[in-house]
Formats: structure tokens, C-alpha cells, sequence
């Protein structure tokens, strides 16, 4: 971490603002080399947490109007003197700023450095730092709520808890069998019993949420379904606003999964659109349609299209008894049209709510944000306050512990030596620690930092 690095912080993008970001310990002294005042004199940033007025110059050639933010050490983002130049948010303007950073001695930054410089420094661990990537990427408020609660160290405060109650305990054990005649190990077991059964029932409240995280990181994924033409691509389409599904009337057009993020009220949703679900001798199709009843299999919640305007026949009732335990709105399409199906009856046969719309005209949309709002915010998934994790490696981590101190229980029940138990109790301890960044190899380190941003 010797050189100092400079960054685009803002996305590439026209905008008001631009922010070039500098971080290293040369980072106040290379942003000197090309910030002059309005009557020419070099710019003085030296004084931290303040804002300043001033000019980028190319050599002697002036680039742009900015103002300059300036954070030393160790009171910055990433631990070490930072500078933030915001200039104007033109395209080729923040290009100019950010290559004059370079010129005057800085090299570009890699994706994800500065935050794992922030890291390395300990201004954040690394539950904190993928929690950054994640507030970037939320979808939904739910999202950025979750995302910001571990950035601020929920998770972290949790997991120093169990670590602290686990070295405790093992710190009297070690302490106990080096003094056996002034520490004694009576009763210790039932003591180190609640303590770890406590922990456990800590972590398995934490993996009791893993689904709930991934809802709130990959949005809802949502598998429209039904027979051909019965509308599922005209759905997909009104609720993206855009025709991305090809709409004809000739059945099995979808022969393949069209896919898109929406915002549904206030849920975030994974679209699928899926083939028509039909008995059929052409292999292309026969392949969309497998997937469509894979993608019912994996779905947290499916759209079953039906068509109003006819009958109910033996394919319908074929797809409805494929959504059994699953959470699933009926749509009864082509209200635009005379109904043969009735609301009630649908509702009495399949056992899910049914709701009448219109995908050709756009009517019931609203109805259904508020019908997915229900099945989702009062059945048995709940955006609270809780710590929602859904990264793989923090679950396996607390998998390993979990395993860890199951066997310290055993270990108890069968009356083992304490020096056995704190083993397995430094097992948990570890695995916990990876979670907060101990222990972990720099490739697991750079993989992680590498899917960040150029600027973050």
C-alpha cells in the first residue's frame, strides 16, 4: 500500500458533479501539483476536513472549476490522507482531473481499492467491506436498510459478542490448567454449557435469515407461468414498461426464460418469464417448457397467468397442482374481454388469491404490488430490523462454528477433559473470526475487493 492511488469515484457517467478520489500518503502532494487558486498561487489543502475553492490545472493549462475535500490520517475512508476533487460531471472532464492525478504521480486505483485499503487499515472488517458492495447494489429499501445496518457493524458487534463470551472461556481453562491449585474447574462445565448454548442460539438466528438476505440482495425471483397465450410475455412487458418479450398469437412464441429486475411497490422482484406450459412434440419448445417447471421449483413466489376468457381445461389445472406449497398469486387475465372464469371459484379451487387484470391494458398492476405486499411482508417472510446476512462465505463460516460448538456440547455430555473442549471452542472462535476478516488468504481478499467498483 506505498503508492498512492487516484479513482473516478462517481460512475462515468454526465452528471452535476465528478469525484476524483486520491488516497495514499503522498495523496495532499500530488493533489497540490495541479490545485491552484483563482489568482494562480497553489492551492493549500493541507488542513483536513475542510472544503476548498480552486482550480485543476493540466501544467499551465486549466481544466476545471472544483472543489476540494480534504481527510488525513487516520480520520479518512480508507485510513491514510485522502483527497476528493469533485469538478464538473462531464464525461471527458473527470477523465482530464483523474489523468492530471496520474500525471502528478499517482497510479489508478484497482477495483475495490480504496475500501480494501480501508481494510487493511482496520478502518472497516470485512463484513463491513462487502456490505459496502452491497448498499451500491441494492434494489429496494429493504435493501439499503439491511445493507446499512451491517456497514455500520451490526454484524460485527454481534459476532465480537460470541468471540468475547468464547475466549473467556477458554482463556479460564488454559488459566486453569496451568494453576489447577488456585483456579478451580467445578461447576465449569454447566457454566461453558450456557454459555455456548447461547452463542448457538445466536448463530442459528442469524442462519434462520440467510433466505430473507438473499431476497433482500437478489430481489423476490418471480416465475411467470401458464399455458400459451394466456399473456405472460404482455405481463412481463407491463410491468417492465417495454416490450422485452415478444407478444404474438401464436402459441409457444416464449420458447426461452426472458429475465428483468423490477420495483413492484415497495419490493424489489427477479422476473422469469417462462414458456408456455403445454404438452408439446416440437423438442425447442419441450425444452422451454422443462425449464418453465424448473424454474416453478427454485421460485420464492410464481405468477400463474390464466386466460379469462376461456375455460378452465386439464393443462390449467395441470400447472396448479405443480404450485403446491408454494407462495403464488392466480392471475385472471383479459378482463378487457367477457370472463368465463369466475374469481370465487378459482379461488376455492387452487387455494391462492386470485385477482383479476388486464396485462393488454395495464389494469390490476397496482392490485398486485399489494397482494405480493401481503404474501410477503405478512406470511413468513419479514423485512424487520434483523441482521439479514447472504453471503455464501459468511454463512459457511458460521456453519463451521455452529459445528464447532455442537461438539463442545457432546464433549460436555460425555464429561471429556476441558482441554478438549477448548479445542473445539478455538475452532468456533475462528470461524467466527473470518467472518470479520482474521485468518482469511489474500486471494479470498483480492476475489472479494475485485468485484467493487473502479472508485470504491
Amino acid at each position: 500500500m506505498e503508492n498512492t492511488i487516484s479513482g473516478i469515484a462517481t460512475a462515468l457517467v454526465e452528471s452535476g458533479i465528478g469525484i476524483i478520489r486520491i488516497s495514499g500518503s503522498q495523496a495532499v502532494e500530488i493533489a497540490g501539483k495541479i490545485l491552484r487558486t483563482k489568482g494562480g498561487r497553489p492551492l493549500d489543502i493541507r488542513e483536513s476536513h475542510r472544503i476548498r475553492y480552486g482550480f485543476v490545472f493540466d501544467g499551465e493549462k486549466e481544466i476545471d472549476e472544483v472543489l476540494v475535500s480534504t481527510f488525513l490520517a487516520p480520520k479518512s475512508f480508507t485510513g491514510e490522507d485522502t483527497v476528493e476533487i469533485n469538478c464538473h460531471g462531464g464525461i471527458l472532464l473527470m477523465q482530464k482531473v483523474f489523468q492530471a492525478t496520474l500525471k502528478a504521480g499517482a497510479r489508478p486505483a484497482e477495483p475495490g481499492e480504496f475500501s480494501k485499503r480501508a481494510f487493511l487499515n482496520g478502518r472497516i472488517d470485512l463484513s463491513q467491506a462487502e456490505a459496502v458492495a452491497d448498499l451500491i447494489a441494492a434494489k429496494s429499501e429493504d435493501s439499503i436498510r439491511s445493507s446499512l445496518s451491517l456497514l455500520q457493524g451490526s454484524l460485527k458487534e454481534k459476532i465480537k459478542r460470541m468471540r468475547s463470551r468464547i475466549l473467556e472461556d477458554t482463556a479460564f481453562i488454559e488459566a486453569a490448567l496451568d494453576d489447577p491449585e488456585h483456579i478451580s474447574l467445578d461447576g465449569f462445565s454447566e457454566q461453558c454449557q450456557g454459555h455456548v448454548e447461547e452463542i448457538l442460539s445466536d448463530i442459528q438466528e442469524l442462519l434462520k435469515h440467510q433466505r430473507e438476505g438473499r431476497l433482500l440482495k437478489e430481489g423476490i425471483q418471480t416465475v411467470i407461468v401458464g399455458k400459451p397465450n394466456a399473456g405472460k410475455s404482455s405481463l412481463l412487458n407491463c410491468l417492465v414498461k417495454a416490450d422485452k418479450a415478444i407478444v404474438s398469437n401464436i402459441p409457444g412464441t416464449t420458447r426461452d426464460t426472458v429475465e428483468e429486475d423490477i420495483r413492484i411497490g415497495s419490493l424489489s422482484l427477479h422476473l422469469i418469464d417462462t414458456a408456455g406450459i403445454r404438452e408439446t412434440e416440437d423438442i425447442v419448445e419441450e425444452i422451454g417448457v422443462n425449464r418453465a417447471k424448473e424454474g416453478i421449483e427454485k421460485a420464492d413466489c410464481v405468477l400463474l397467468v390464466l386466460d379469462g376468457s376461456l375455460p378452465l381445461e386439464e393443462e390449467d389445472r395441470k400447472i396448479l397442482a405443480l404450485l403446491e406449497g408454494k407462495k403464488a398469486v392466480v392471475l385472471l387475465n383479459k378482463m378487457d374481454k367477457e370472463s368465463i372464469l369466475q374469481k370465487e371459484e378459482l379461488e376455492k379451487l387452487s387455494g391462492f388469491p386470485v385477482l383479476p387484470i388486464s396485462a393488454k391494458e395495464g389494469r390490476g398492476m397496482e392490485e398486485l404490488g399489494q397482494k405480493l405486499e401481503e404474501l410477503f411482508y405478512t406470511g413468513s417472510l419479514s423485512f424487520s430490523t434483523e441482521t439479514y446476512i447472504h453471503s455464501e462465505r459468511q454463512i459457511a463460516a458460521l456453519e463451521e462454528a455452529k459445528s464447532a460448538l455442537e461438539l463442545v456440547l457432546e464433549g460436555i455430555r460425555l464429561k471429556l477433559s476441558e482441554d478438549f473442549l477448548s479445542i473445539d471452542l478455538m475452532g468456533a472462535y475462528s470461524a467466527l473470526g473470518r467472518i470479520l476478516g482474521e485468518d482469511v488468504s489474500e486471494d479470498l481478499i483480492n476475489e472479494i475487493f475485485a468485484k467493487f467498483c473502479m472508485g470504491k
